[in-house]
């Protein structure tokens, strides 16, 4: 620019932005697109203090950051920040990672994973005929990126129990539940429930349906969630670990015949005694009956019949035990019999409810001997075999009333 003698010096916007911007000494440019070529519509952001430190750090933490810059050095009048600030490398440009708030509403509650999932362990005793199952603990996812229990209650919390059920079988006779752990989303019961009597023949056709629940004091238990286990999915004393999704609660088929509805588990002992000439039937216990007052419970008691009975002497009957769906009695009773005629009798066992001042409720029964079948009949030739040894078994009842036991 020239300049006439007496006038004072004049700077083109050109110069005065350069001289604005750039430092040192100002060097001409044609237009300002040339000086910003990454913005055209605006200026490049200036990073802020806090971001200068952020800077050096990327600096020493990425080398080949620093290494593309060496390569293409800056063009006249560029200022190197900018061309860092600018760069999708730049830690500030990175898209910031937001905390969602917790949409306790938001889940999806026809996704059966939002439902949960429940860790538990299962182990058939084949010896002792009895099926443990551990129950660890639960966690349900709410909200999506929290595990917990799908909330029931106004405080977002619930009130957690389990409750087993074996099907088919009548839902009073072998409900088995946990404890109730108070305003919690991750319950950890560490508690195992013990199902006895349960035979091989179980095993192959009994499915384990496990519930997780929400206990409420002023209205209904409310449903979370359910898993069922097929039994025959177990080995014999081996305990295997299961961390299942809970899923909508599933209808339970109600066409299996009434007649052989399940109502609880008795184990007997048949022993034939060569010595005495007699049979002797021991009544061991009983578990998980069918709960027949209004309390939730029954109190039990055993009587036998050997059959055909044409004195009508072979009653038979234990003490009751009170307010109980496992009750124990230990109790043995002896039939004088040659042993030739036992091919030719009949077993009778039916447990009752004790009822005072009214008739006594039937909760089932069960018949051993040559026309009997499965575990009954097998239970019977094995006493027949093996005289004077004790011979165990656990059986099932049902409220099919054998004989002409139905009047008490």
């Amino acid at each position: 620019m020239t300049q006439r003698k007496g006038e004072k010096p004049t700077i083109s916007i050109q110069e005065h932005m350069a001289i604005d911007v750039c430092p040192g000494p100002i060097q001409p440019i044609k237009q300002i697109s040339d000086y910003f070529p990454r913005y055209p519509r605006g200026l490049p952001p200036v990073p802020l203090p806090s971001q200068a430190g952020s800077l050096r750090s990327a600096f020493s933490a990425s080398p080949s950051a620093a290494t593309a810059l060496e390569d293409d050095p800056p063009r006249p009048g560029e200022d190197p920040q900018e061309r860092v600030s600018t760069g999708a490398s730049a830690p500030w440009q990175q898209p910031a990672r937001r905390d969602e708030e917790p949409d306790v509403e938001g889940y999806d509650s026809d996704d059966s994973t939002t439902l949960g999932t429940l860790d538990f362990s299962l182990l058939y005793d084949q010896e002792n005929n009895a099926l443990h199952c551990t129950i660890n603990k639960a966690k349900l996812p709410v909200p999506r990126y929290k595990k917990g229990l799908k909330p029931m209650d106004h405080n977002g919390l619930s009130d957690p129990y389990v409750k087993l059920h074996l099907l088919p079988g009548a839902s009073k006779a072998n409900k088995l539940r946990t404890k109730t752990l108070r305003n919690t989303l991750n319950p950890v019961w560490s508690e195992t429930l013990t199902y006895y009597g349960i035979t091989d023949e179980d095993m192959v056709r009994k499915t384990l349906r496990i519930s997780v629940c929400d206990e409420d004091k002023f209205r209904h238990n409310e449903f979370i969630g359910e898993t069922r286990i097929p039994l025959k999915k177990l080995k014999p004393n081996q305990t295997k670990n299961f961390y299942n999704c809970l899923e909508k609660q599933l209808p339970v088929n109600k066409t299996e015949d009434k007649s052989l509805e399940e109502r609880g588990r008795i184990m007997i002992s048949l022993k034939y005694n060569s010595q005495k000439s007699c049979l002797v039937v021991g009544i061991v216990r009983c578990a998980h009956l069918a709960a027949m007052d209004a309390n939730g419970f029954s109190d039990p008691y055993v009587k036998t019949y050997l059959k055909p009975d044409e004195n009508k002497k072979s009653k038979h009957k234990t003490a009751v035990k009170k307010k109980t769906l496992n009750p124990e009695f230990n109790e043995e009773f002896s039939y004088d019999i040659k042993y030739a005629d036992l091919t030719k009798k009949t077993l009778e066992v039916t447990v009752w409810d004790y009822d005072i001042g009214k008739s006594n409720d039937f909760i089932g029964g069960v018949s051993l001997g040559i026309n009997a079948n499965g575990e009954r009949l097998k239970h019977w030739f094995d006493c027949l075999k093996n005289k004077d040894k004790k011979i165990e078994r656990w059986h099932t009842l049902t409220n099919e009333l054998p004989g002409s036991a139905f009047n008490d």
